[in-house]
């Protein structure tokens, strides 16, 4: 996936979850949009350096769009915005192999759930002799005694997800996890129980129970993210 045109710059701070300011060389302090609602542990740090995209668009509040940032090693995405596409993109070139020979893919398809009647997914894959796959995607960039963990902070939605891809599994569908490391370090990919217990708990659970787990780990280039590669969960 290649990212709009990138601006550099170091972060001074980030605030109320959705803003960072951002020093641009010729431009001073601009306040980006931060499209990411975790707490960021472990992503950000003063001065870093960061790269932003830019947007024309009038009816944008902040034109500025914080896209990743760099704590020594390499970059990390985190702009959450971006993952669902990279991991169709990945699917679609064959470069996630445990997600290969579907022809169609929908992007936030709902469950169809009567216990989840207004349920949204990130993507839907289907093929004429399979039953149809359900994927949830999240955006894994938490490190944490060298691994890379979700989630960084409670998360009720998160959970959520879970039990509806356990539901699917119980309807007959093949239902998929898929954690996106997106950072260059960590020895591998394990759920933060430290940070959220229910929430590991309740993956632990959705494996017994048929849901399927993938850890992708993404690669970034000079001027966008690939899928470097796939495995089945857990990932060492």
């Amino acid at each position: 996936m290649e990212l709009p045109e990138l601006t550099q710059g170091k972060i001074l701070s980030r605030y109320k979850r959705f803003f960072a300011d951002v020093k641009v060389s010729g431009l001073g302090t601009v306040t980006a949009h931060c499209p990411n609602t975790g707490t960021m542990k472990s992503c950000w740090k003063p001065d870093a350096p960061v790269e932003l995209s830019y947007s024309s668009n009038p009816k944008r509040k902040l034109a500025w769009t914080l896209e990743r940032i760099d704590m020594g090693s390499g970059w990390i995405g985190v702009n959450t915005g971006r993952v669902n596409a990279i991991i169709a993109e990945g699917i679609e070139k064959g470069l996630i192999p445990q997600l290969s020979g579907y022809q169609d893919i929908t992007r936030e398809p709902r469950s169809n759930l009567d216990e989840f009647p207004r349920s949204r997914l990130d993507l839907k894959l289907a093929c004429p002799n399979a039953p149809d796959a359900y994927i949830e995607v999240k955006n894994a960039t938490y490190l944490h005694e060298n691994w890379v963990e979700f989630p960084d902070a409670v998360t009720a939605r998160g959970r959520k997800h879970i039990d509806v891809l356990r539901a699917l599994v119980a309807e007959g569908y093949r239902a998929v996890l898929v954690f996106a490391i997106n950072r260059p370090e960590g020895i591998g990919f394990r759920p933060a129980r430290q940070v959220d217990s229910d929430y590991a708990d309740g993956l632990d659970q959705a494996i017994e129970n048929g849901v399927e787990v993938l850890v992708v780990r993404l690669q970034h280039t000079v001027s966008g993210i690939t899928v470097r590669s796939s495995a089945r969960y857990p990932y060492l």
